[in-house]
């Protein structure tokens, strides 16, 4: 008997129960799609990451109060809450900054604080962010509507661009270009909608944020304290020396431990890290229900011995041998799991496609060929013992089986 044959004998077994069939698959088919998504998700995220970074450049670099990152290189949070309570960074250190010529080509400073925002009868809530002209061009900031803050013309002013999300929260449909708000109480006059920046998954939502001159933000909040300083470096071969002059700019008045000047690709190895981490934990998750669904293959593959107890025996009788009898089961129980791990990919790339509206999602072909590779290798290991027992039964005792 040919492989193609005992191939057709294997697919007509699967057909002739074709609901069992399927009941069987399940379990494949939901783990293929799990872990293809879970892993296409993961590298979804960790691609809009990285994109969001690469739009920084590799020569800008952030100033932060406090220790970002503990001795091990991982993100320590404990330390910025605290850091933040005692924040340390001041108006004055971005002058210091800006005498850095030769080094900076940039310095701009950001106050972030919470606050409320208000037109006629509809309030939100809303980040407020007290910066200057060059945070739109330092962070590749688009504006949909108007135009961003101006340092000649909006110093000390009541003047306002909103978030994408929050402009379409509080007006919808209105046009908001020179309509009043109130911010925590304070009218304002909306000038600008920045273009819209996207989810920031558990992270501050950007486009809520409230953008307003840094010296109206200071009178409002009564503050010199600076959330952050976001740098641009002049020369980008030159970035790591240009660090070492911005720390020693800091040290004249700060200890080691009460700021941080952060590189986009420190943080994005420590996200990208967590994200690996968090990807390979909940893709083995996942693989948990390919397992359950092997076990599924291995039941209904031995009660498919024992119902076909009679067939095995009349084809050892006209002269089968016992590998034949093995290749038979085995190669049914691998088509079992082939067909789920193929139907399995079609639904993860069609869910895939709906999510990615909300969620990044990236499907690769590493992913399709991981999971539905080891689908295949689920259905042979489970599908041996079945096969086995099938091959060892004896010719004369399985035809007497009633």
């Amino acid at each position: 008997m040919t492989f193609f044959d005992t191939t057709r004998i294997a697919l007509h077994a699967i057909t002739t129960n074709k609901s069992r069939s399927l009941l069987t698959m399940l379990g494949v088919i939901i783990g293929v799609s799990a872990v293809i998504l879970l892993i296409s998700i993961g590298d979804g995220i960790r691609l809009y990451i990285t994109s969001q970074f690469d739009k920084l450049g590799s020569n800008t670099v952030t100033v932060l109060p406090g220790k970002v990152f503990n001795s091990s290189g991982g993100f320590s949070q404990e330390s910025q809450i605290s850091a933040f309570a005692n924040n340390k960074l001041r108006v004055s250190d971005i002058a210091e900054l800006r005498r850095l010529r030769e080094d900076v080509e940039l310095v701009v400073p950001v106050f972030v604080n919470s606050g409320e925002m208000k037109y006629q009868n509809t309030t939100k809530d809303s980040t407020i962010v007290g910066t200057e002209d060059a945070f739109k061009e330092i962070r590749n900031l688009e504006i949909a509507k108007g135009r961003f803050l101006s340092d000649a013309g909006d110093s000390r002013k009541r003047v306002a661009v909103l978030g994408s999300q929050i402009s379409d929260d509080i007006f919808q449909n209105v046009d908001p270009i020179g309509k009043r708000v109130t911010i925590n109480g304070q009218q304002f006059i909306v000038i600008g909608v920045a273009g819209e920046i996207g989810g920031s998954f558990g992270g501050p939502d950007f486009d809520s944020y409230v953008y307003i001159p840094s010296d109206t933000y200071q009178m409002m909040f009564d503050s010199t304290t600076i959330s952050q300083i976001v740098i641009r470096v002049r020369d980008k071969e030159r970035v790591a020396e240009s660090i070492l002059k911005i720390k020693s700019t800091f040290l004249r008045r700060l200890e080691d431990d009460e700021f941080s000047v952060i590189e986009p690709k420190e943080i994005l190895k420590v996200i990208d890290q967590i994200l690996g981490v968090l990807t390979i934990g909940l893709g083995g998750i996942a693989a948990i229900s390919l397992v359950v669904g092997g076990i599924g293959i291995m039941n209904i593959m031995l009660v498919s011995v024992t119902e076909r107890t009679r067939e095995i025996g009349l084809r050892k009788a006209i002269g089968a041998t016992p590998n034949q009898i093995l290749l038979q089961f085995l190669i049914e129980s691998s088509l079992l799991s082939v067909i789920g791990g193929g139907i399995g990919v079609m639904i993860s790339i069609s869910i895939a496609l709906l999510i990615n509206q909300f969620v990044p999602a990236v499907v690769t072909f590493s992913s399709i060929a991981l999971a539905f590779g080891v689908s295949v290798g689920i259905g042979v290991i489970f599908g041996v013992a079945p096969a086995r027992r099938a091959s060892l039964l004896s010719p004369i005792e399985a035809l007497r089986y009633e």
